[in-house]
């Protein structure tokens, strides 16, 4: 299991590079239902009803708040799309594998 979720995002200053394709796939791997879609990392869940998909939602607000590393959110009825990239990388970087496996423990 990995421990990912036990560390914390850090800031990467404009220009830090992305990492690399085979990190990124080997980071993709220790957390399953994420998978990696044109250099970003994605997860789509589905729920029950809108009130269980806007629970997911709000903790996870409150999550990457309280972190400092917010996704892109996407809410429909009974689905959520959740997508990660570092923006001051213009790509992946550890914080958004991080924040996936925070967010997997509320799953």
């Amino acid at each position: 299991m990995s421990e990912l979720h036990k560390e914390h995002p850090r800031e990467y200053p404009k220009g830090t590079p992305p990492l690399g394709p085979d990190e990124a796939r080997s980071l993709a791997d220790a957390i399953p239902g994420w998978h990696l879609e044109d250099d970003r990392l994605v997860l789509e869940s589905t729920f029950k009803d809108f009130q269980e998909a806007f629970s997911f939602v709000a903790r996870i607000a409150l999550l990457a708040e309280a972190e400092g590393h917010h996704p892109d959110i996407s809410i429909a009825w009974n689905e959520v799309k959740l997508t990660f990239w570092t923006h001051t990388a213009e790509g992946l970087t550890r914080n958004d594998f991080i924040m996936a496996a925070k967010i997997d423990r509320f799953r």
